[in-house]
C-alpha cells in the first residue's frame, strides 16, 4: 500500500515519487509471474558439456493460484438487500462482473493484489476492467481510514516501426482523469496532457488486496517448489547418466570390426566396437579372469523418494493448498470430514474474503454514484449483504437427510438454501409454495360433492 499526506494531492512530484515506490516491486511481480507461467529457476541451470541437464517444472504456482481463487469465487459472489438494488444488479450483469471478479482473485492470489479499474465505455454505461497490478496502483492517504487519493496507471509505448516511444501515464482522482506523456514513466506527470471528467464521484481505482502484507500464496514456499524442481531433474540426470554409464573391461579390449574391401573396393565399412556392443547386445571375453562392468555412480532411490514426499508435503502445508490428488480425498467422505481436510484453506480463504469483501463494497459505491446521474438511487453499501458460497462438491444425499431431519424445526427458507443446485433460494420457496397450493386444489376438487340438477332426475 502506497501511502501520502493528502496535502500533497495535486502534486507533480508526488505521483512521480509513487511511481518510484512502485516501480521498486516490479522486479518481485515479474519474479512471481515468471514462475506462475512455469519459467521456475531450474530452466536457468546449467552443466558442464556432456552431463545430462534435465529441467522439469512443476507448476505449484500455477495449481495454487487455481485452487485458492476458484475456492473464493468460483461462484459468482451473492449481492441482497432490503432496498431495492435491481439496477445495480442489471449494471453488473451488463458490465460482466463475475469474469472481472475471477481474474481479480487470480490476481491477489499470484501478485498479493488486483486492481480494478470501473470506467463508462463509449455508450456511457459502466464498465469495469482488471488491471495488471504491475503497472498500476492507488494511493491512500495517512489517516486511519487510509482513504483513496490517486489511481495510477502507466504502460510502455511504441511508435508505428514497435520501437519504445516512451511511456504514457493516466491519474484518476475523484473527480477528473489526467493524462501524462515522457520518456519515463515517473518524469512523465511533469508534463500534464488532457483533462476529463469520469463523473464516479471517487477514485474510479480499487485494489484487491490477498492479505494485510500483500502476499502472494505460493510466495513463501517459492524455495520448497524450486527444491521440488531440483531434487526431480537430479533423478532423471541420475538414471540418464546410469544409461550412458562407462563399461570397464579388465583383462579384455574391445576390437573393432574390419572393412571389407573386394579388388581395392570399399564394400562396407566395420562397425566400431561401441556399435557392435549396442547392436549385438552380447561381449566375449577372453577367459575367466577377465571382467566387465559400468562405472556408475550407487544410487539410494528409497532415500530420494523419502525427501521428495517431504518436500510436497511441506509444500501443501505451508502454502495451506490440500493435495486434491491425495487418496484421502476420497468421492465418499462425509462432508464434515472433508471439511477437516480442507480447514487450512478455509482459514485462508477467510482472509482472502475479509479483503475482497472491501474492496467490492467500494466498486459498489462507485456503480452506484454513476447510476444516480441517471435518476437512480445511491445504494448505503452497509445494507448490501455480499455473500461468497465456497466452490466444493456436495455431498447431496447428505444433504437430503439433514433437510429431512430438520423439517419443521428449522425455517424452509434456511432448507432450501442448503439444496446445491438451488441458486435463489426465495424463487424456488416460491414454486414449492405454488405448487402445494395447486396439488390442494386438486385434491380438494376430487372430494368435493358432485352437485345434480333435479330435472334430470326426473
Amino acid at each position: 500500500m502506497i501511502i501520502r499526506d493528502r496535502q500533497w494531492l495535486g502534486s507533480a512530484k508526488m505521483v512521480s515519487g509513487c511511481i518510484k515506490e512502485h516501480e521498486a516491486n516490479v522486479a518481485r511481480y515479474n519474479r512471481l509471474h515468471e514462475a506462475y507461467r512455469g519459467n521456475a529457476t531450474i530452466m536457468q541451470r546449467s552443466m558442464l558439456d556432456g552431463l545430462p541437464n534435465n529441467k522439469l517444472v512443476h507448476n505449484y504456482p500455477r495449481y495454487i493460484v487455481a485452487v485458492a481463487s476458484g475456492y473464493l469465487v468460483g461462484n459468482p459472489v451473492n449481492y441482497q438487500s432490503d432496498q431495492d438494488i435491481t439496477p445495480l444488479q442489471e449494471a453488473y450483469k451488463a458490465a460482466r462482473v463475475d469474469s472481472v471478479d475471477s481474474e481479480l482473485a487470480k490476481d491477489a492470489s499470484l501478485y498479493g493484489k488486483g486492481v480494478e479499474l470501473v470506467y463508462a465505455d463509449e455508450t456511457g454505461k459502466a464498465r469495469a476492467s482488471a488491471l495488471d497490478p504491475r503497472f498500476a496502483f492507488v494511493v491512500y492517504d495517512n489517516t486511519v481510514e487510509n482513504k483513496p487519493m490517486l489511481g495510477v496507471r502507466y504502460y510502455a509505448t511504441y511508435d508505428v516501426e514497435g520501437k519504445p516511444a516512451g511511456y504514457d501515464v493516466i491519474v484518476y482522482d475523484d473527480t477528473s482523469i489526467t493524462h501524462y506523456h515522457g520518456d519515463q514513466a515517473a518524469d512523465a506527470v511533469y508534463s500534464p496532457g488532457a483533462t476529463e471528467p469520469h463523473y464516479f464521484g471517487r477514485v474510479p481505482m480499487v485494489e484487491y488486496f490477498n492479505n494485510d502484507d500483500e502476499t502472494s500464496d505460493f510466495e513463501a514456499v517459492l524455495t520448497l517448489i524450486d527444491a521440488y524442481d531440483k531434487l526431480q531433474s537430479d533423478r532423471l540426470n541420475d538414471n540418464e547418466q546410469m544409461v550412458q554409464a562407462l563399461l570397464v573391461l579388465t583383462g579384455a579390449t574391445l576390437e573393432a570390426e574390419p572393412d571389407v574391401i573386394v579388388n581395392g573396393e570399399l564394400i562396407r565399412r566395420g562397425r566400431t566396437a561401441g556399435q557392435a556392443l549396442r547392436q549385438d547386445k552380447f561381449l566375449q571375453l577372453p577367459d575367466q579372469t577377465a571382467t566387465a562392468q559400468y562405472l556408475a555412480k550407487p544410487s539410494d532411490g528409497q532415500s530420494a523418494e523419502i525427501l521428495r514426499q517431504n518436500i510436497k508435503a511441506d509444500i501443501h502445508k505451508f502454502s495451506m493448498i490440500p493435495d486434491l490428488t491425495d487418496e484421502n480425498f476420497a468421492a465418499n467422505a462425509s462432508g464434515v470430514a472433508m471439511k477437516y481436510k480442507l480447514f487450512g484453506l478455509e482459514q485462508l480463504v477467510m482472509v482472502k474474503e475479509r479483503w475482497f469483501k472491501e474492496a467490492l463494497s467500494e466498486r459498489l459505491l462507485l456503480f452506484s454514484n454513476y447510476l444516480s446521474l441517471k435518476g437512480g438511487r445511491v445504494i448505503d453499501p452497509d445494507s448490501v449483504e455480499i455473500t461468497f458460497k465456497r466452490a466444493l462438491p456436495a455431498n447431496e444425499l447428505e444433504v437430503s437427510q439433514m433437510m429431512s431431519y430438520l423439517n419443521g424445526i428449522v425455517p424452509k427458507s434456511l432448507l432450501v438454501a442448503q439444496v446445491p443446485f438451488v441458486t435463489d433460494p426465495a424463487k424456488a420457496l416460491e414454486e414449492l409454495e405454488a405448487e402445494r397450493l395447486a396439488d390442494d386444489r386438486r385434491q380438494a376438487a376430487l372430494f368435493e360433492k358432485p352437485v345434480i340438477d333435479d330435472e334430470l332426475l326426473d
